[in-house]
């Protein structure tokens, strides 16, 4: 279940200790984990709490990631305080402005924020990869989609040739674990709830990123595909082409990486199906269901990519279409 929105116990004294013990604390957010977030507010400042109880979450990924992106001219959120043994960071407030929201507000902006975040992507590529990060290669995505068959199957009650779906990805991802492009710094949950735009600040720095402590050293191709098929708001199919080329003009990627782009987005939102309906059977978020017909809408696009014929199939052999995404919206 979801913990509730209250700070724990040790947080005031934790505060008291790096200089903000007459400071309020305001919720904030929760998300998919067992992390909370909440506002500090102190005469004049503010900065954010994060909550990451031990043992269900360690704080330690969160602070390298932080601390590499920004060496690498990006921006993610400054340490101020830590304690470790109690998973309570003091971290920088980045405000309330977020690519989300300013995009419901300002839908004609679309094009200009992409390309930002576009070009944000092109910049962390050009980097070599983090180093200690985890391997995302096709043992990962094997695993991944399996969450499809373990956990959405069974909630709607389809018996599914589960050694064939494997198969079937097996044969559509080959090629992209094969395909030679250099590997990069995965944030994995790069989309546009997890991107604030940061006041002051100018080009890819404009953009604050949040949400990155699972980075993975994967393929380039991963987080475009996070933030132009976006399961919590629709991008406009235009957009998602401009942006593409956008990336593919860039960096000087061609056919491959094009392939590989609708490759690992159909395995992602395959991924996600599993993972949203395991928030809700097994963590008490049901929420998340809420996201299904969008995440059924991207994946019948995807897997119309000839390449993905060999799942495509199996989704028409296993997947009645009663069983997609009207099954989520009754």
């Amino acid at each position: 279940m979801a913990a509730p929105m209250i700070p724990p116990d040790h947080a005031p004294a934790f505060l008291a200790a790096h200089g903000w013990g007459d400071a309020r604390i305001l919720p904030l957010a929760g998300d998919a984990s067992f992390r909370r977030y909440f506002r500090v507010v102190g005469e004049g400042r503010q900065a954010v709490l994060m909550d990451a109880p031990p043992p269900h979450e360690d704080p330690r990924p969160f602070i390298a990631v932080a601390e590499w992106l920004c060496e690498q001219g990006m921006t993610a959120p400054a340490i101020l305080a830590r304690d470790l043994a109690q998973g309570l960071l003091l971290i920088e407030d980045f405000g309330d402005v977020r690519l989300r929201e300013t995009l419901d507000a300002r839908p004609a902006a679309e094009a200009e924020f992409y390309a930002g975040v576009t070009d944000l992507l092109v910049h962390l590529h050009a980097r070599p990869a983090m180093p200690g990060l985890p391997v995302h290669g096709i043992e990962q995505w094997l695993d991944e989609v399996m969450l499809f068959t373990d956990w959405y199957c069974p909630a709607l009650d389809l018996a599914v040739d589960r050694d064939g779906f494997r198969a079937a990805w097996q044969a559509a991802l080959a090629p992209v674990e094969q395909d030679g492009l250099p590997r990069v710094t995965v944030l994995r949950d790069f989309h546009a709830e997890n991107i604030m735009l940061v006041d002051g600040r100018s080009g890819i720095e404009h953009f604050g990123l949040l949400d990155f402590q699972d980075a993975l050293v994967g393929h380039p191709a991963y987080d475009l595909a996070s933030v132009l098929e976006d399961a919590r708001r629709d991008v406009t199919p235009t957009v998602e082409a401009a942006m593409l080329d956008r990336y593919v003009a860039a960096t000087g990627q061609g056919t491959a990486f094009r392939a590989a782009y609708w490759a690992l987005a159909a395995q992602r939102n395959t991924r996600i199906l599993g993972v949203f309906v395991r928030l809700w059977k097994r963590d008490g978020k049901p929420g998340y269901r809420q996201f299904q017909p969008r995440m059924w809408g991207l994946l019948e696009r995807d897997l119309a990519h000839p390449a993905l014929a060999p799942v495509k199939k199996w989704f028409d052999d296993n997947v009645p279409a009663a069983k997609r995404a009207a099954a989520w919206s009754e």
